[in-house]
């Protein structure tokens, strides 16, 4: 897993937009590619501003070579049209996300790869592949993911100068249309640099949020000839929360069987769960999921009628699901959707095809009605339940929980070139 102590957070010279080339920076920036997943978003993002952040991360063109090509023409372009600039210095960034009572602060950095950073999911071979060929060709990281770490809770250490940091004016501050406020600092003081350095040196890091993009970081290493420790390939941006003073939120990620009917899906349970049905909307089928005892899960076709799948046949349990893992594993209710009732009971094929990852309810009814398929709404794990699993080396299903708030695309971007520098 590591080759040194403790984690290293590396300043860049971050790249920018200029204020006065675009038209808002809530106009620019976007979620993370993964959230972006269906083509009205990205056309939604792609008329918000001819400079949105979305033309790099989710460039539209026939093929992935071109692509690729397309993205990184596209940030050649906007750096010598002076759209995007980097910044005069290396620096550390704290990143700060605020709505309601939600309020999330960090320090975004490129972090080296051979630091101790756990991951607790499988990632596709092929996502990896698409976002490495995507970001070799721009030579580019163009968006951080989303670390925790757990500090002592103290305002020592990092959590001092971030706290000094905040006090300061800030480089940029936005309000998203999500809500949240965005603002970002800059820390360029040699002293303030070492004091970060120091304290993350005693600490370890999961992934919440970007295993895909942490698994491309390792390959892009892993196949750039004479990489060394020293080159800006041995490290990817990230923002790195302390978790201990500012919690993450936990969501559930729902499946959507575009292929599989509600009624196919009902008709083919057998005794594999109970299924009643549920009255109200999806905000009471959830809340009725929440209170469920045991594994469960709502079923709609996304229009309006739901399901709860409960109390599971225990002999199928005990075949279906896999004996050589922790008890804890075996009794997460990803683990039994894909054990027994994707796998064995409906025999769906684990292509992304066939199975669909969305982050927010409204898209995945909305997809499932689209298609006349079935949503599984899911309850979320805890970070307690992922951190003990991937203390254990053990990986979770895939997509088990969302973790946020993630962090606004387009803010700061890494280039190659400035880590060079």
């Amino acid at each position: 897993m590591t080759d040194t102590d403790g984690l290293r957070l590396l300043p860049f010279r971050g790249l920018r937009y200029a204020p006065d080339r675009i038209s808002s920076l809530t106009a620019v920036t976007s979620p993370p590619y993964d959230v972006v997943v269906r083509p009205d978003g990205v056309r939604l993002l792609e008329t918000a501003d001819p400079y949105n952040i979305v033309r790099l991360i989710l460039p539209q063109a026939a093929d992935p070579a071109t692509r690729h090509r397309q993205a990184a023409t596209t940030l050649a372009r906007w750096r010598a049209e002076g759209v995007l600039v980097t910044d005069p210095r290396p620096a550390l960034y704290v990143y700060e996300q605020r709505c309601g009572d939600v309020l999330q602060r960090g320090l975004i950095g490129s972090l080296r790869l051979d630091g101790p950073v756990l991951p607790h999911e499988d990632v596709i071979p092929e996502v990896v592949e698409d976002r490495a060929e995507l970001m070799r060709a721009a030579a580019a990281n163009f968006e951080p993911l989303l670390l925790a770490y757990r500090g002592d809770g103290s305002v020592t250490g990092a959590a001092a100068v971030i706290a000094t940091a905040v006090r300061r004016a800030p480089l940029l501050a936005t309000t998203t249309e999500d809500g949240f406020t965005h603002r970002l600092w800059a820390v360029t003081d040699p002293a303030e640099l070492a004091t970060i350095d120091a304290d993350l040196s005693g600490h370890h890091a999961l992934i919440a949020d970007g295993h895909h993009r942490w698994a491309t970081y390792q390959r892009l290493h892993e196949q750039t000839p004479g990489a060394s420790a020293g080159s800006p390939w041995a490290s990817g941006l990230v923002l790195l929360v302390d978790t201990a003073r500012h919690p993450l939120q936990v969501r559930a990620i729902h499946r959507v069987l575009p292929y599989l009917p509600p009624d196919e899906a009902l008709a083919r349970l057998g005794g594999a769960f109970r299924a009643r049905p549920l009255p109200g909307d999806a905000a009471a089928a959830l809340a009725t999921l929440e209170k469920t005892p045991g594994n469960a899960f709502v079923l709609t076709d996304g229009t309006g009628t739901f399901h709860l799948l409960d109390r599971p046949d225990p002999h199928l349990l005990a075949e279906a699901v896999r004996a050589d893992r922790p008890e804890l594993w075996r009794t997460l209710d990803a683990t039994v959707l894909h054990s027994v009732l994707l796998d064995t009971v409906w025999q769906v094929p684990d292509r992304p095809s066939h199975i669909s990852y969305l982050h927010h309810t409204e898209a995945a009814l909305a997809q499932a009605a689209r298609h006349g398929g079935t949503a599984l709404l899911m309850r979320a794990a805890t970070e307690e339940t992922v951190r003990d699993l991937a203390r254990q080396g053990v990986m979770m299903p895939r997509k088990s929980t969302s973790f946020g708030p993630k962090p606004a695309t387009g803010l700061v971007l890494r280039t190659l070139d400035s880590a060079m520098d």
